[in-house]
C-alpha cells in the first residue's frame, strides 16, 4: 500500500496532493510536516537544479537525504528530473497537484510574484501558499488579484508564523476593542546552524540597518559567517519591513502605521533568544485601554511556526477553491483549517 492508499483507507477524503517550491531547511522541514498528515501527501518537489514527482508520494526521508547528499531532489531515483527551469519544468508534468506551499526566498522582492505570474501562464488552477515577510512583495502579490482570479488560482500569502499565525492572532484579538491603538509583534528564532536556513538569514540580513534586500542576497556565505562572527551569531532587527502591517490594513483592522514589528535571531543555538508575542492595544467601547497579548511557546520552533499555519491556509484555501473562489487572500482575513 502506498501513502495515498493508506490514508483514503482511513475513511478521510482523498488526500490534499501538495508540492513544495524550494528544499532547503524550510522546505525539508515542509516536507517532514506533510509526512505526519493524514489528509495531505507530498507529492512534488523542486529547487535550483531539479524536481522530483511521484504520483503516488514522495518518499520524504529519501528526498531529503538526496538532497543533502547531492544537492539536488533531481537526483532521486526514480522519480528526480535535473533541469535549470525546475519550477516551470514541474509545474507542466506534474499533474494534478491542488496546491503549491511557496518555500522560496523572496529574494528580490518580486521573485514570489514572478513565480505566481509563470502558475498563471501555464494555465494551472489550484492553491498557492507562501510564507512571505516583506510588505511590497505582498503589495506586488495583492495587485494581482485580478489575474489570479482569472486564472483560477486560489492564492493565501502571508500565511508564515509572521506574517501568518500572528497576525490571525492580532486579527482575533482586535475583535474585543472598539479602536486599535497598536499591534506589536516581536519575535525570537534559534537555529543551530545558519547554513541550513541560508535565505531566511540573508532576508533577515537585509532587514538591518545598512544592508539592503540587493546587498544581502549578494552576499558572500563567507561574508555572511564573517557578519555573523562580529555579532556573536545574533541577529537584532528593529521596525522592520513586515508585511503583517499591509495584512491587517488591507483587513481595515488597523493603518499600517500602527503595527511594529522586529525580533532577535540567533544563528547558533536552537533555544529561542526570547519569546515570540503579538501585543494588541486597544479601546473597548466602555472606554476602557487593555492588552491582549498571544505567545507561542518556546519549545516550537520557527519551522513548525511557519510550516504549521502555511498548510492550515492550504487546507483553508482548498475549500475556497472547491466553492469556486479565485484571487488572493492574506492570514488576517482567512482562519487556517487544521491538518489531521
Amino acid at each position: 500500500m502506498n501513502s495515498e492508499q493508506i490514508k483514503n483507507s482511513l475513511n478521510i477524503s482523498p488526500a490534499i496532493r501538495v508540492g513544495v517550491l524550494g528544499f532547503g531547511g524550510l522546505g525539508q522541514a515542509a516536507a517532514k510536516v506533510v509526512a505526519g498528515k493524514q489528509e495531505m501527501i507530498l507529492v512534488a518537489a523542486a529547487d535550483q537544479k531539479g524536481y522530483a514527482y511521484a504520483a503516488d508520494g514522495l518518499n520524504t526521508q529519501a528526498s531529503i537525504a538526496t538532497y543533502q547528499s547531492q544537492g539536488s531532489v533531481g537526483y532521486l531515483e526514480p522519480v528526480g528530473t535535473l533541469t535549470n527551469q525546475s519550477i516551470q519544468d514541474l509545474i507542466e508534468i506534474a499533474q494534478p497537484v491542488d496546491g503549491y506551499f511557496l518555500a522560496l526566498p523572496n529574494l528580490p522582492n518580486d521573485f514570489i510574484p514572478t513565480v505566481a505570474k509563470q502558475f498563471i501562464k501555464s494555465g494551472w488552477r489550484g492553491v498557492l501558499v507562501d510564507a512571505i515577510k516583506r510588505t511590497t512583495a505582498v503589495e506586488q502579490l495583492l495587485a494581482m488579484k485580478e489575474e489570479l482570479q482569472a486564472a483560477g488560482i486560489t492564492y493565501m500569502t502571508g500565511c508564515g508564523a509572521t506574517p501568518g499565525l500572528l497576525t490571525a492572532a492580532a486579527a482575533l484579538a482586535a475583535q474585543s476593542y472598539a479602536e486599535i491603538h497598536q499591534v506589536e509583534i516581536t519575535f525570537g528564532v534559534g537555529i543551530a546552524n545558519w547554513e541550513a536556513y541560508r535565505a531566511t538569514v540573508r532576508e533577515d540580513i537585509g532587514h538591518m540597518p545598512g544592508y539592503t534586500v540587493e546587498t544581502a542576497r549578494a552576499m558572500t556565505d563567507a561574508e555572511v559567517e564573517a557578519l555573523l562572527d562580529k555579532t556573536n551569531g545574533v541577529l537584532t532587527l528593529k521596525n522592520m519591513e513586515h508585511a503583517d502591517d499591509v495584512m491587517l490594513e488591507v483587513a481595515g483592522i488597523v493603518g499600517r502605521d500602527r503595527v511594529t514589528v522586529g525580533g532577535v535571531v540567533d544563528t547558533r543555538n536552537p533555544k529561542k533568544p526570547l519569546s515570540t508575542n503579538v501585543k494588541v492595544t486597544g479601546r473597548t467601547f466602555e472606554g476602557k485601554i487593555s492588552t491582549h497579548t498571544f505567545t507561542l511557546g518556546d519549545e516550537t520552533s520557527m519551522a513548525a511556526n511557519v510550516c504549521g499555519p502555511a498548510f492550515g491556509y492550504l487546507k483553508a484555501g482548498r475549500q475556497l477553491h472547491q466553492r469556486g473562489i479565485y484571487g488572493i487572500f492574506t492570514a488576517a482575513e482567512i482562519m487556517p483549517q487544521f491538518v489531521r
